[in-house]
């Protein structure tokens, strides 16, 4: 697969966040449609609205608010990225619901530095999953 292949494919993104000992911070799930690739900048994906029902192509029913949508922007390799399974998506945590889907895409972000000063950038290393999520 190429990068140019995932204009305008819907994804559900899933992050876990870990500390610079391996613990779980925070895990994190978006979904979107991805609207521009660039090998050095990444993939772009354009968010949905969160409260809504979002459909992938072939539908073409997409809800979006272009006033709330926000970009995210994920590192250029597809090695992340997996076909998902068709179905629905949900998490009830940010009142999102995403009815087949193209893509999910799964990534670990591990803080690299501790104890970062106040105002000072944070350092992250980000690495796919490079096993296909497993969908119940």
């Amino acid at each position: 697969m190429q990068l140019t292949e995932l204009i305008n494919k819907t994804c559900l993104i899933g992050l876990s966040y870990f500390n610079t000992r391996g613990e779980l911070l925070k895990q994190a799930q978006y979904a979107g449609t991805v609207i521009a690739v660039d090998r050095e900048n990444g993939i772009t994906v354009r968010l949905h609205p969160l409260d809504g029902v979002h459909q992938s192509a072939p539908h073409n029913t997409i809800a979006t608010d272009t006033d709330k949508a926000a970009n995210f922007i994920l590192p250029a390799s597809l090695s992340g990225w997996y076909r998902a399974p068709s179905g629905q998506y949900r998490d009830p945590d940010r009142r999102l619901l995403i009815e087949n889907p193209d893509f999910l895409v799964t990534w670990d972000i591990h803080q690299t530095r501790e104890n970062t000063a106040e105002g000072q950038h944070e350092w992250w290393e980000w690495l796919p999953r490079t096993t296909p999520p497993v969908v119940k």
